[in-house]
């Protein structure tokens, strides 16, 4: 579709919304929404005609990209039929949806409880595990998000957490791996799996075995920079878990559906959890879903015993259809191979020349359609490009690498010290290489603060 320009709406649709949207995770007199009038697969417009070639799929959930016309389809069939019913029933499109669904989930992941999002399904996640195990408390990573709900806010391991901290949630974090920046003083992937294990089951040992409910991983941290865990990590902790009866609840919901170059990430590890979250990419986002897949040991806790938990959109039929859909689009088209191929022959080449040219970058990372670059002041002393947790001029050098990246034609995702590569999973190897293109230009401007 071309873009036709008509910025006199664009500039009533901008006027309603600074009079009227309140916005999430801003200070709403400090921020300066684009009015966006249009998006097709890559990429979206606004109401000046220019168009930006999108490297964050939304917030990392468009992974078939914008208007699939048979999603789009599916959602105005459904829509014709049955717009709505409630989540007691037995629906067609719910029951598609979760059986497709657990077709692809690993092991025993055979159930499935539909949230609205993945706050929510982080929220249920705890709360069965509390269930099955008796036990009170949950505990999770820093360098983690989970969701903006009062559990998964709790539950996260970043500063958008800071504000909502409660002491009554029975949250623990601890330090997962992540060896460019170390807390275990490690020199090898191998050391920093090990000790990263050791101080989880220490951890563990001093909070009491038997008050710990579950550990709440990302598989693969995605906004607190998209670090992939040595291998035998994840593995160690799903030992640990069987060893002291802890529920393994793994985080899916941005890692999931693609994002990786398989249809889970767990399956990169060899793992399987007793609870996966998801949402964002099991419809791409066009209508909100989420869930959880329960395994079979935890769904039997409930086959007598009524789980008290529950939503009134729970499996809501326009978002099944989207999902449903969406997953025979990502099945009929290759896309979860198109994430992998591209992500290995393109995205992980043209990044790894980027971190040579570019004073600014320190680190490469990812995999499939799921990449970070670390961003320093120094490469040598790692220090990173503006502190951590930075704002208004103290952030002045990210600031300046997002409006770069903008005037270069692509709407980047950036998030402290660093800049994800986070693309539609269906990205053309075209269009992946004029967004690199733009990303390189744009490198040389957080160059200018790079020593």
């Amino acid at each position: 579709m071309t873009p036709q320009p008509d910025p006199e709406v664009g500039a009533a649709v901008k006027a309603a919304d600074r009079a009227h949207v309140f916005h999430s995770w801003s200070a709403q007199e400090l921020i300066d929404p684009l009015a966006v009038a249009g998006a097709e697969g890559s990429y979206f417009w606004d109401y000046d005609g220019k168009r930006y070639l999108d490297f964050t799929s939304g917030l990392v959930y468009t992974n078939i990209g914008y208007q699939h016309p048979k999603v789009v389809a599916a959602i105005q069939e459904q829509a014709g039929r049955m717009t709505t019913f409630a989540p007691a029933f037995a629906i067609e499109a719910r029951s598609e949806a979760a059986r497709l669904i657990a077709e692809r989930t690993p092991g025993d992941l055979d159930k499935i409880f539909f949230t609205n999002g993945g706050a929510d399904a982080v929220e249920h996640a705890a709360r069965m595990a509390r269930l099955h195990t008796g036990r009170p408390k949950v505990l999770s990573a820093y360098r983690s998000y989970h969701g903006g709900t009062q559990q998964a806010v709790n539950i996260t391991g970043d500063p958008r957490r800071w504000a909502s901290d409660s002491g009554s949630a029975g949250v623990v974090h601890f330090w997962a791996p992540f060896l460019y920046r170390s807390r275990f003083y490690a020199e090898t992937e191998e050391q920093e799996c090990a000790r990263a294990l050791e101080h989880l089951e220490t951890t563990i040992a001093f909070e009491g075995p038997s008050t710990v409910a579950a550990i709440v991983l990302e598989t693969i941290p995605g906004t607190a920079g998209i670090m992939v865990p040595p291998p035998g990590y994840l593995a160690g902790v799903r030992e640990i878990c069987d060893k002291y009866g802890i529920v393994f609840v793994l985080d899916e919901v941005m890692a999931g559906f693609g994002r990786t170059g398989e249809w889970f990430a767990a399956d990169l590890f060899g793992v399987v959890p007793d609870l996966l979250t998801f949402a964002k990419g099991v419809n791409s986002g066009y209508v909100p879903l989420g869930g959880v897949a329960i395994s079979g040991a935890i769904a039997e806790t409930f086959a007598q015993r009524a789980y008290p938990g529950g939503l009134t959109y729970s499996g809501h039929p326009l978002a099944c259809a989207a999902a449903v859909a969406t997953i025979n689009v990502m099945a009929e088209e290759g896309i979860v191979e198109n994430a992998a191929r591209l992500g290995a022959e393109v995205v992980e080449p043209a990044l790894r020349e980027l971190a040579e040219r570019h004073a600014c970058v320190g680190e490469v990372r990812g995999v499939g359609m799921f990449w970070a670059l670390e961003l320093v002041k120094n490469k040598e002393t790692r220090e990173p490009l503006v502190p951590y947790n930075a704002s208004g001029p103290a952030n002045a050098p990210m600031t300046a690498l997002g409006s770069a990246a903008k005037a270069n034609g692509i709407w980047p995702f950036i998030n402290m010290n660093r800049t994800h590569v986070v693309p539609p999973c269906n990205v053309t190897e075209a269009e992946l290489k004029e967004g690199l293109a733009a990303l390189d230009a744009a490198l040389t401007v957080a160059d200018e603060f790079a020593e």
